[in-house]
């Protein structure tokens, strides 16, 4: 997070001095970003490994942070995020309509999973060529969010950069887009000097056309916590198989003789690989491979110690243990999730203040253009699990409170199922078997 005093601006807007002062901070926080990037990206350190000549040299990566990736954000936003409001609101629908043709659904997607990787992730707003607000992703890498020092920390403006390219794709310098609350400016750099505005427009949102969604209140990503173990995971897993290839290729030592090419020419290897045998010329000579012994129990143990603290300290859990069996119960799954579930929450609480901020730009400009709307703060914003859900259990919780409890009611305490009746059938139907 970057801070500067709100008193530095001048009506609303920074200077050249201030944001040229900005994006040298952002500079510092850049190569932490590339870095979390090229690791979700495969490039581990186990790719920079060399051994001796002849010796073999597997360099293996695991795909840990995209597996964990995937799993906290789906399970964060694999199900689409759900805004409500009062009946009253008739022109509700023009908010949902214009959040479905931005794709809101997938944007969310997306931005969960950057927040999972750099421990942020950045929106932007802007308005389309038929003036209907629109929302976008923007690259974690290439944009932020300057916030005042205030104990409330509001966001001041937002910076993006390009880089501009000749035909030969060579960088020729850098575009700054910096948005207030009021207006795009657009400033230009040749190198790292101090950027020149260039030109400005004005924006309809009311307030920082963009926003940023932190995965914690660290903005730390999820894997970054464990990147030393899955190295070492990679360097066990490498030096494994390389020690079954040494073990494979073991020297042959010959005790009490010297072997030499036979009447026809032919080398030991050569005789070895024909007949498969080798006659010593003395009683006491012999042959054997010179080997490492290895112990796989002992790695075996190792690599499950290293593979399991990760999965702990990330909170993602390993689906593919025992544990996750396919009947076990529901709230047993819960107790497994419970790691998952916790981390999803805190993650919840920073997402749903972006969510609010992109209600807030939204909702104005839709109101400039006459729609009646609510205020941000009192749309519903409604997060879903993506979990496996048990049919026969949940239809045997609702044979057995139904008539008690209102459906509805009931229906919010239990895994959510699209079709109840379906599952009450597929009960009935493994009654009557077992009764046959």
């Amino acid at each position: 997070m970057i801070f500067v005093d709100r008193d530095w601006l001048t009506d609303g807007e920074p200077s050249p001095e201030i944001v040229y002062e900005v994006l040298k901070q952002f500079e510092g926080q850049r190569s932490r970003l590339n870095e979390l990037k090229r690791f979700y990206d495969g490039e581990h350190a186990i790719a920079q490994k060399w051994r001796g000549k002849g010796a073999p040299n597997h360099r293996l990566w695991h795909d840990l942070p995209g597996y964990i990736v995937a799993m906290t954000s789906g399970y964060l936003a694999g199900e689409p995020i759900q805004y409500s409001a009062e009946e009253e609101w008739k022109d509700f629908a023009a908010l949902k309509a214009a959040l479905r043709k931005s794709m809101s659904s997938s944007v969310d997607s997306e931005l969960a999973a950057d927040a999972a990787i750099y421990g942020k992730a950045v929106e932007l707003y802007y308005a389309d060529e038929n003036a209907v607000p629109r929302l976008c992703q923007a690259s974690a890498e290439n944009a932020f969010v300057v916030y005042d020092n205030t104990v409330e920390h509001a966001p001041l403006f937002g910076v993006m950069l390009t880089d501009r390219l000749d035909a030969q794709y060579r960088k020729i310098g850098q575009r700054i887009t910096v948005m207030t609350d009021r207006w795009v400016i657009e400033m230009e750099r040749k190198g790292q000097e101090k950027p020149v505005e260039e030109s400005r427009e004005r924006h309809f949102f009311g307030h920082v056309p963009m926003t940023e969604f932190w995965n914690n209140e660290r903005e730390k990503g999820d894997f970054e916590g464990v990147m030393s173990l899955i190295d070492a995971y990679d360097v066990l897993q490498s030096n494994r198989l390389n020690d079954k290839q040494q073990f494979t290729d073991a020297l042959m030592v010959i005790y009490g003789a010297t072997v030499e090419e036979d009447a026809d020419g032919k080398t030991i290897q050569e005789r070895l690989r024909e007949t498969r045998t080798l006659e010593m010329p003395a009683s006491d000579a012999k042959v054997e491979y010179l080997t490492k012994q290895l112990s796989e129990s002992d790695t075996e143990v190792l690599k499950n110690g290293l593979k399991a603290d990760i999965h702990k300290l990330c909170f993602v859990p390993d689906l593919t243990d025992e544990a996750f069996a396919g009947n076990v119960s529901g709230v047993a799954m819960e107790y497994k999730l419970f790691g998952l579930e916790q981390l999803t929450r805190t993650k919840e609480r920073w997402f749903r203040e972006g969510l609010l901020w992109r209600l807030r730009c939204m909702v104005h400009f839709l109101r400039l253009k006459g729609y009646a709307l609510p205020d941000a703060e009192d749309i519903g914003i409604q997060f879903s699990r993506s979990l496996p859900v048990n049919k026969l259990e949940v239809a045997k919780t609702i044979r057995e409170y139904d008539g008690l409890l209102p459906r509805k009611l009931l229906l919010s305490q239990i895994p959510f199922v699209e079709d109840v009746d379906a599952a009450i059938r597929e009960m009935e139907a493994e009654k009557e078997i077992k009764e046959a």
